[in-house]
């Protein structure tokens, strides 16, 4: 039966599982469902596309190592169709998947084996940042970087930044607070979503990105050893203000 939170939100959230391991698909529907979502499924990346085509899911759980087409062609073409958001799944125990779907436009990624009580919570905080009623704040300067939430666009100077939506919103919470060095966990918090620790990688990817985009001439973005962090004007100063 659905459970009543999701009766009182409306409608059921459809989630897209891709991989070619039965039990792990078998694993998931038996979570998700139980959250509410309803789920559709597929063993190959040709599949995964046909059904994204037609179903068009509120999100893709997304494993990379697929038959006929991988996971990161599969990524790559779902991104080009638009913003689905995409949870990947990596059986890699380095970061060189996972890096690689970062960089295609996923929003982040879960390594096998997985808890998967803390893959449905990871599966709700791309969700719950993803969907409507997401914080808009007035636009606010940094130097000569200007980024308006309402709008989700951000230029230096005349150059606007072609960023993907969690390279946006990064951007945006370090900005809200220039000079101020803010933890990994708590971006991933508030721009994730989520409250529990671990695979702070994805934050360091997305500032990686951050970094190109912004580069030569914008703020910079410094990293506190061990801790997180901050964003700063050029010239390093730390003072920004709405616009």
């Amino acid at each position: 039966m659905q459970p009543i939170r999701e009766r009182i939100l409306g409608r059921v959230k459809s989630i897209l599982v891709v991989d070619d391991e039965r039990h792990i698909v078998d694993l998931l529907r038996l979570y998700l469902e139980k959250e509410g979502f309803s789920v559709v499924a597929a063993a190959d990346g040709e599949t995964a596309l046909e059904l994204h085509a037609r179903h068009d899911p509120d999100l893709v759980i997304l494993d990379l190592m697929l038959p006929r087409i991988d996971g990161f062609e599969v990524c790559r073409e779902i991104r080009r169709r638009g913003e689905t958001p995409i949870l990947m799944l990596t059986a890699r125990s380095d970061d060189v998947d996972s890096i690689v779907g970062l960089e295609l436009g996923a929003d982040d990624y879960v390594t096998k084996p997985f808890n998967p009580r803390a893959l449905v919570a990871r599966v709700k905080a791309i969700l719950r940042r993803s969907g409507p009623g997401k914080r808009t704040d007035r636009a606010f300067e940094v130097g000569p970087l200007r980024v308006d939430p309402r709008r989700r666009e951000a230029h230096v100077g005349s150059r606007r930044l072609a960023l993907r939506p969690r390279e946006f919103d990064l951007l945006a919470a370090l900005a809200r607070d220039p000079g101020v060095v803010l933890t990994r966990d708590a971006l991933l918090e508030d721009v994730w979503g989520t409250d529990f620790p671990g695979e702070t990688r994805t934050v360091d990817v997305h500032v990686a990105e951050l970094r190109k985009a912004l580069a030569p001439d914008g703020p910079s973005i410094e990293t506190a050893r061990g801790y997180g962090y901050r964003l700063v004007p050029a010239d390093g100063a730390t003072g920004a203000g709405p616009a």
